[in-house]
């Protein structure tokens, strides 16, 4: 079986190669404006993933269809009921972390696995514990450019992990693909 990612995410790349996997790259083309968020955040993060596997999937010929895999996934995070995605601007990210301060917070990535017979699709949940931060804080990491193309922004695996008190649930899910999930899910399939 082949595995194609439907994603240029890095972290996902990155995370993806760490535990050995050999994939393509084609990152889907699909309008997210399409899925509201906010009505049921886990739904939609679903249909988010769901969305991009399948649009990779469909573009394939019908031969490679049988032998591949495509891996779509999204994630969010999910504070006090509002879905908070990649910030719009610097003043947006101040707002989220300023919103993230003090408070456990949940992140949500949902993974769809497409293959020829079906499309599985799981989420996984990840609580996330945030230390109290000061403006200079929130200043000062802002200035890194580090939050600008991450769901509630902050990494955890970069610079942010200073923000991070402690977290119930699997780390990789915060940086965006929950890999020990996904391997599993990948191994019922098929794809050692």
């Amino acid at each position: 079986m082949e595995l194609i990612l439907a994603s240029k995410s890095p972290r996902r790349i990155e995370i993806l190669r760490n535990v050995g996997y050999d994939f393509t790259i084609t990152p889907a083309s699909y309008d997210e404006s399409t899925v509201d968020l906010s009505a049921n955040p886990v739904k939609g993060v679903e249909k988010l993933a769901e969305g991009k596997a399948k649009a990779v999937f469909d573009t394939l010929p019908s031969v490679a269809k049988l032998n591949t895999v495509v891996l779509g996934a999204d994630t969010i995070v999910v504070c006090d009921g509002e879905v908070m995605l990649k910030p719009k601007d610097e003043s947006d990210a101040a707002r989220m972390l300023k919103k993230l301060s003090g408070k456990t917070h949940q992140v949500y990535t949902a993974v769809a696995l497409a293959t020829a017979k079906e499309t599985n699709i799981f989420v996984e949940k990840t609580d996330v514990y945030f230390y109290n931060l000061t403006e200079d804080e929130i200043d000062e990491y802002i200035k890194t450019g580090e939050p600008m193309d991450k769901a509630g922004a902050y990494g955890i695996q970069g610079k942010g992990c200073f923000l991070v008190k402690k977290i119930d649930g699997d780390y990789f899910n915060v940086v965006g693909l929950p890999i020990s999930s996904v391997m599993r899910q990948l191994k019922k399939i098929g794809l050692d």
